[in-house]
């Protein structure tokens, strides 16, 4: 089904409120979800809404929190969010690494005990608006997942990674888990979404599937998915390589910010995300003129490579999620049945007024 964007917007802002959330943040939250939906990025977007508000309902997430200094070197600094909502202190975060790399030219910000920052490449994006280069490392304690390279048992999160290069005409935006499939995608996939491939999870026996019982176990068709209830795990994408990234992210997200890597956990509850962020400014390295003319003669002639099928020419990062997003916006944002009526169903149970 599609559903308008502006009226899905408003629904899940309306949630949040109804949650006890302020107008500006509920809607920074809404905006951020939607605008991972709009991007073609549904494992981010508004699928997540039950689950926030149940996380949010435990007391695993806070809303009206802001993230605190801890270290302030000026040109780097260290934030504590005290698990407030992910959108909204990864997003405060994001501005003070903007603001620092205009005054220094670059800039380190580490944030841990975040509560789910949501899509990654969000960030990169308020960065390319400013003008400026990022890399966003990301990792999520307390949530294991992923089985490492050559073994079946969960040792990493999904490990987000985002890069973002402010090209003029053609901005660049990589945004991708260092998982064989974001655990948001098991979530769509387990409410009807998109299949999985068919070698995305792996069993305990070593036995390769797409199954998302074997990450979630059993669950009803409409209602939480509980990742701790399966056998298997979810790989990593491209065997080792996906495999080394995704430790180094624990290790610079995780251990770095002292927020906590993936494990060891003695049992599931609160799971919170670290990101550390690095701002680069051309203009204070006085490479801007050249940044632009070299890179976009690069990724003009990367993108000019002949097709292997002339039906879909070479696309550069952010240029899928841009087409998606005009396409979404024009047409509505697509839904499968299950995750809109369990939207519905949250909103039911805080006494929101739904659309027809």
């Amino acid at each position: 089904m599609l559903v308008p964007a502006p009226q899905l917007e408003a629904l899940v802002r309306d949630i949040f409120i109804a949650a006890g959330g302020s107008q500006e943040e509920s809607a920074g939250i809404a905006h951020h979800l939607l605008g991972a939906n709009l991007a073609g990025h549904d494992s981010h977007g508004v699928v997540r809404v039950p689950r926030y508000v149940e996380w949010l309902q435990a007391g695993h997430v806070f809303l009206g929190r802001s993230a605190k200094v801890v270290t302030d070197g000026g040109a780097f600094a260290l934030l504590d969010a005290e698990f407030g909502f992910g959108q909204t202190v990864a997003a405060e975060a994001t501005r003070l690494g903007i603001a620092r790399a205009k005054q220094h030219g670059a800039a380190v910000i580490a944030l841990r005990n975040a509560g789910h920052v949501g899509r990654i490449g969000h960030y990169a994006e308020m960065a390319l608006a400013e003008g400026l280069l990022s890399i966003h490392l990301v990792n999520v304690a307390g949530s294991t997942l992923v089985a490492p390279f050559g073994g079946v048992e969960r040792r990493f999160s999904t490990a987000p990674v985002a890069i973002g290069a402010p090209l003029d005409g053609r901005p660049i935006v990589l945004d991708f888990a260092t998982s064989r499939v974001a655990e948001g995608k098991v979530l769509v996939a387990s409410n009807g979404g998109k299949p999985l491939p068919e070698d995305s999870l792996i069993g305990p026996d070593g036995e390769l599937t797409g199954d998302p019982h074997m990450l979630y176990g059993e669950y009803d068709k409409i209602g939480p998915r509980n990742a701790a209830g399966g056998l298997g795990a979810i790989r990593a994408f491209g065997e080792h390589k996906g495999s080394g990234l995704a430790l180094m992210c624990e290790l610079l997200a995780g251990a770095f910010t002292a927020g906590g890597c993936s494990g060891p956990v003695a049992e599931r509850g609160r799971i919170c995300n670290g990101m550390l962020s690095i701002y680069l400014s051309p203009e204070h390295f006085g490479t801007q003129a050249e940044f632009q003319r070299m890179g976009r003669n690069y990724v003009d002639w990367v993108a000019s490579s002949r097709p292997a099928d002339p039906a879909y020419p070479v696309l550069l990062p952010g240029e899928p999620e841009a087409a998606t997003r005009a396409a979404r916006l024009a047409d509505g944002v697509p839904l499968q049945p299950d995750t809109w009526t369990g939207i519905l169903q949250t909103a039911e149970r805080l006494g929101v007024a739904v659309p027809a």
